[in-house]
């Protein structure tokens, strides 16, 4: 597992990723005294729809003012939204120790390091006690996880009664093979796509109750081409998904929107209690 665990690190590992968001911020003209999360929302948000998602699955239910864990944390973009539109208390856990270190950086950046915290560590072994949070979140990030059962059973034991567990993820709809590279990983060995039905079935085996569930996947459809139309026009944005993926991003996001337009994939978001 150890080297599963390093394996995918090394899949989302960019050096310096900071230091690169901050030159880019520079040749836009941005003063560093007066960055907005405007200013780097197309890079702190790695999952499809960005922070338009984000910001949908925060007003699902009443956040102001919650303890707020992130499961998957990645660059803190949404832990940053949080703690500033809804007044709460983020916490962000991620795999990998860079994007943590720019993370605890872009949060310092946009003056809201008093209000979020970042820690490396593992999804399956979190690192709070039982009934620490009233809110856990998370989107694309099961699909590098192969013990469902566990990932879920953590995010259980550490939300509180009368909790809430939000959830953004791509899952598997078809039972066709899957081409890679995608986004979440290189090759198939670090994937572990499953099924909607499959996730209620752990959630629900854990107590959680369903409030509601979202079909994403045309939302997500129309992203994407609009994003590849720009794409043509205009050439990679100056601050986006691109600062993550580099010179692979168009090939991961191609075959992404190919699946999801044959059906094969899927966008679901939604809301359990406990």
């Amino acid at each position: 597992m150890e080297s599963l665990n390093k394996s995918i690190e090394n899949h989302y590992l960019k050096e310096g990723l900071y230091e690169d968001i901050i030159n880019r911020l520079k040749a836009q003209n941005i003063a560093l005294n007066d960055v907005k999360r405007s200013d780097i929302a197309g890079a702190d948000e790695f999952h499809v729809r960005g922070a338009t998602v984000s910001k949908e699955l925060a007003n699902s239910i009443n956040l102001n003012g919650l303890n707020v864990l992130d499961v998957g944390c990645g660059l803190g973009g949404p832990c940053r939204m949080l703690a500033d539109k809804y007044n709460c208390k983020t916490t962000g856990i991620d795999l990998s120790n860079e994007y943590i270190r720019t993370a605890n950086k872009l949060s310092e950046l946009v003056n809201l390091n008093n209000k979020t915290t970042f820690i490396q560590g593992n999804a399956t072994k979190l690192p709070f006690q039982d009934n620490t949070f009233d809110v856990v979140w998370t989107q694309h990030v099961q699909m590098n996880i192969p013990n469902k059962k566990q990932f879920y059973s953590e995010i259980n034991r550490v939300l509180k009664a009368g909790g809430y567990f939000l959830f953004y993820d791509i899952l598997k709809k078809g039972n066709g093979d899957v081409n890679y590279p995608m986004p979440w990983a290189s090759v198939a060995e670090h994937s572990f796509l499953f099924k909607a039905e499959e996730m209620h079935s752990f959630l629900e085996g854990f107590g959680l109750i369903k409030v509601q569930s979202t079909n994403q996947t045309q939302a997500g459809i129309d992203f994407f081409d609009k994003l590849v139309a720009r794409l043509k026009e205009f050439g990679p944005p100056k601050m986006g998904l691109n600062v993550l993926m580099g010179e692979t991003t168009k090939p991961k996001l191609m075959n992404l929107l190919t699946h999801l337009k044959l059906g094969e994939l899927e966008l679901k978001s939604g809301v359990y209690k406990k």
